[in-house]
């Protein structure tokens, strides 16, 4: 099998990902150590926003439709976090391009963090894919090639992103090792549901805004 004339985001597989560049999966769990225990403490009215969230929410996440999903439960989380920023901010359903390899990957992103202010120049970190219950692992493939095109356009050799499930997320950093090799780390799950595990996200994500983004 020859690699794809072009890869688009919505329908990225990881078969077709490595006949364009050489990528493996890596168990190391302790390469999310600085992301997840990023020095952030909840103050209480976060704290109760947090618990608020789970309560009114817990009945449906796990029914909602996927624009259902993204509208009431997850745009709450992010908007909470606050993405706007100077010169920076949180941008949806944008698109995005790049050429790896003679390959051309685009496509639109669910949610980017980004440089720049009516467009998005820089990304930083995206989250994929609003999905419903039932586990697909497309949301991941679409992941890592939203993350190929960035690490390419930034000319960086890190990059960060989620990808959500109903109500779990993980957490993914893609690196750059070489030249046209790469490697990703999925992280464990984080219950959006649990408030241990919303917690759990809520701190990356000021992570991604306090640290990553600077």
């Amino acid at each position: 099998m020859g690699k794809p004339e072009k890869i688009i985001f919505q329908t990225a597989e990881f078969d077709d990902l490595r006949q364009v560049v050489d990528l493996n999966s890596v168990i190391k769990t302790t390469i999310f150590n600085e992301w997840f225990n990023f020095d952030y403490s909840l103050n209480e009215e976060e704290t109760n926003f947090l618990i608020s969230l789970i309560e009114k929410h817990r009945s449906l996440v796990m029914s909602y439709a996927e624009e259902d999903l993204k509208m009431y439960f997850i745009s709450s989380i992010l908007n909470k976090v606050d993405f706007l920023m100077k010169n920076k901010r949180g941008f949806f359903d944008k698109p995005l391009k790049a050429v790896i390899n003679d390959v051309e990957f685009c496509g639109k992103t669910d949610f980017m963090v980004a440089f720049g202010i009516k467009k998005p120049q820089k990304p930083y970190f995206f989250i994929q894919e609003f999905k419903q219950t039932k586990y697909s692992v497309d949301a991941e493939d679409q992941l890592l090639a939203e993350m190929l095109a960035a690490l390419e356009l930034n000319n960086v050799n890190l990059m960060r992103g989620a990808f959500i499930v109903g109500a779990i997320w993980r957490f993914m950093i893609l690196e750059k090792i070489a030249e046209n090799s790469y490697q990703f780390y999925i992280s464990d799950a984080c219950d959006s549901l649990n408030f241990n595990g919303l917690k759990q996200i809520f701190v990356c994500l000021q992570a991604v805004k306090l640290k990553y983004c600077e």
